[in-house]
């Protein structure tokens, strides 16, 4: 997910988007401990997508 795209969601959308990632998260750790994860670099994907998610809010709350 791209930082224009999360920039344009709402803080309520953002909040969201941050829980589906961490559930999506848990599930493929969750299939990697029982090797039925087809790409594992999806996970290095996912939490660097967390990560430009919680920056953007932050950015948001301090107001810039």
């Amino acid at each position: 997910m791209n930082p224009a795209a999360i920039r344009a969601l709402s803080i309520d959308e953002l909040k969201q988007k941050e829980q589906d990632l961490r559930k999506e998260l848990f599930n493929l750790r969750f299939r990697l401990s029982t090797g039925e994860v087809e790409n594992p670099m999806r996970i290095r994907g996912l939490r660097k997508d967390i990560a430009r998610v919680l920056a953007v809010m932050t950015e948001m709350q301090r107001g810039k």
